[in-house]
């Protein structure tokens, strides 16, 4: 798993979730993830939620935090369930450095809130050739069409927040990977 914080700050508009987006704009070849800050603005032929099309739901943000992954060899329902374990990732490391807010954090599937906020926004979905994953943490709450919590709100560094976060999954990808080459089959 190769990992990259992108210096450059530029919007998410759902067109970066694709194939190699990595790869061709960044560098990383493989399974990766790349991350940066930019405002976000998905209109609705980029998006990728049935649910948040068939309600027509808006998703944007005035500065956010942005993951996507590739990985390869990995169907829709391994991309979910590493979609789950990024989030519960985000929310180990809020828990740790916001203890006094602690009780009041939580994961419900994909999406982290602080209370009523809701702090994420996330999707995964598969190309012809790897599973992607985007997933946003606001940093401000500026331009949201919901109720929403931030980082800023919280007092963290978001490039420092994705550096940990992106470290904390890789070794955790390792460790899955790790642990699907030493069984052995059951007769």
């Amino acid at each position: 798993m190769k990992t990259k914080l992108i210096e450059k700050e530029f919007p998410y508009d759902g067109t970066q979730l694709r194939s190699l987006f990595a790869y061709l704009e960044h560098g990383l070849q493989g399974d990766s993830v790349v991350s940066w800050i930019g405002p976000c603005s998905i209109p609705f032929e980029h998006m990728v939620d049935g649910e948040d099309l068939f309600a027509k739901s808006p998703i944007r943000g005035g500065r956010m935090l942005h993951f996507i992954f590739e990985i390869f060899h990995v169907q829709l329902l391994g991309a979910v369930a590493l979609q789950r374990l990024f989030a519960s990732i985000c929310l180990d490391i809020l828990r740790e450095r916001v203890p006094s807010l602690a009780p009041r954090m939580r994961r419900e599937g994909d999406d982290l809130f602080v209370g009523e906020g809701k702090l994420s926004i996330s999707i995964a979905t598969v190309s012809p050739v790897s599973a992607l994953i985007h997933f946003g943490l606001n940093i401000t709450n500026e331009d949201t069409p919901v109720e929403t919590a931030a980082l800023g709100d919280l007092g963290l560094d978001p490039k420092a927040f994705a550096l940990e976060a992106m470290s904390r999954f890789e070794r955790e990808y390792s460790g899955i990977q790790a642990a699907t080459v030493k069984v052995r089959w059951v007769k």
